[in-house]
């Protein structure tokens, strides 16, 4: 990834993290901006420069790009892994197996790079992204639910 590429992906990342915490139900829309922003600066300090953290463009057959892969090398149970923090196809261009293609490659960049597994969060509420990742063999590993009861009453 440029830094060209690298800039625009995070003029869209960061609404867009921001939406879908606020869509899960964790952030509240107010402060969900400012909470992506530094999330995104705590993670990359360095921006595409930071140790142990690889950010690469998904391009199609004609070297079009089509959306991006960010991993970083974490450490699961004692074993390293990649751990996928994003990956985005561009809308015009989703179910044409661009982001299957890019998890195949990156199970053979972590093999290459001596790496255990790939791990990954998705949200609740993305059954698409959560269907593909179980048709690729990735297995739910811990999940966090939540019932809305509505308001306290007052006596």
């Amino acid at each position: 990834m440029t830094e060209f590429e690298f800039a625009a992906w995070c003029d869209s990342i960061i609404p867009d993290y921001a939406a879908e915490k606020v869509k899960s139900g964790e952030w509240l829309e107010s402060e969900a901006l400012a909470r992506s922003r530094a999330s995104l600066d705590e993670l990359l300090p360095r921006g595409i420069d930071t140790p142990d953290n690889h950010l690469f463009a998904i391009v199609d057959a004609d070297g079009e790009s089509v959306g991006m892969l960010w991993f970083a090398i974490k450490e699961r149970s004692g074993s390293r892994i990649a751990y996928v923090y994003n990956i985005a196809i561009d809308p015009r261009f989703r179910r044409q197996g661009h982001a299957e293609r890019a998890l195949d490659a990156l199970g053979q960049e972590a093999r290459r790079l001596g790496l255990e597994g790939i791990g990954l969060h998705v949200f609740g509420h993305n059954r698409g992204a959560r269907s593909l990742y179980e048709k690729l063999g990735f297995e739910a590993t811990d999940i966090t639910m939540f019932k809305p009861v509505g308001g306290a009453k007052e006596s």
